[in-house]
């Protein structure tokens, strides 16, 4: 008996289209329009995240809501503090850098904080030579949570300016858990038409074939012309 070939598992092509919109058009947002995200949608967010991929299904992230204003100021301290070092570490790009708008904690809608848990040295499966793979896990929960909120129409910015051991202490995380990010999200009044850092001339987006290689590092892949706009600089 023939094997019979498995049935089209592809997505239909509007489902199709819907998913790489989503992650063409996700921005890392930093101006924010204030109002509110709803409990339900905020739960939303918080589940693709939670279906994000992790090595040995560690699921190494936390989430900490920071609902208190006088608690963002605090951290924004800490961001603004961690800023003009960065800025001084540039050089020649400081004052380039200090105008550039690297957060939205005092107007977000929703302030999150991303931690990796603590306790993480216990599992092996995946990370006995790699142990940054539970990192590499919580980046797949948080790019989750970016693109659900790009499709409910929501912004999101993940902040990552500031001393992990300073907002670990202010946010009373046990010994061994790291915070990696700070995550602003909620309406917003447009979303970029390019990343911010590329329409302000800080960087602009790599070519894709400058990235990819086949068989040695530095040996150029064989890829497929761009079906589409989808490659376009305007976009990512």
């Amino acid at each position: 008996m023939q094997p019979q070939p498995a049935p089209d598992q592809a997505f239909s092509p509007a489902e199709r289209e819907a998913v790489y919109r989503a992650i063409f058009e996700r921005r890392d947002m930093r101006h924010f329009a204030g109002g509110s995200v709803a409990p339900e949608v905020m739960r939303r967010l918080l589940t693709a995240a939670h279906h994000g991929p992790s090595v040995g299904f560690m699921q190494p992230w936390r989430f900490v809501r920071v609902a208190s204003r006088a608690l963002r100021a605090e951290l924004q301290a800490l961001v603004e503090q961690e800023r003009v070092l960065t800025a001084r570490a540039l050089g020649e790009r400081e004052d380039e850098f200090m105008r550039l708008k690297v957060e939205g904690l005092m107007d977000a809608a929703e302030v999150w904080a991303v931690a990796l848990a603590d306790g993480r040295e216990r599992h092996v499966f995946g990370r006995r030579t790699l142990p940054q793979m539970d990192l590499a896990s919580t980046a797949c929960a948080i790019q989750n949570l970016w693109l659900a909120a790009r499709a409910e129409g929501l912004g999101m910015g993940w902040v990552s300016i500031f001393d992990p051991a300073a907002v670990a202490r202010l946010l009373g995380m046990p010994q061994g858990a790291e915070p990696v990010a700070l995550l602003c999200i909620g309406p917003v009044h447009g979303f970029y038409p390019e990343p911010m850092l590329q329409q302000q001339g800080w960087t602009q987006r790599c070519p894709l074939e400058s990235l990819v290689f086949e068989d040695a590092w530095g040996q150029p892949a064989h890829l497929g012309a761009p079906a589409s706009d989808q490659a376009g600089a305007a976009r990512g």
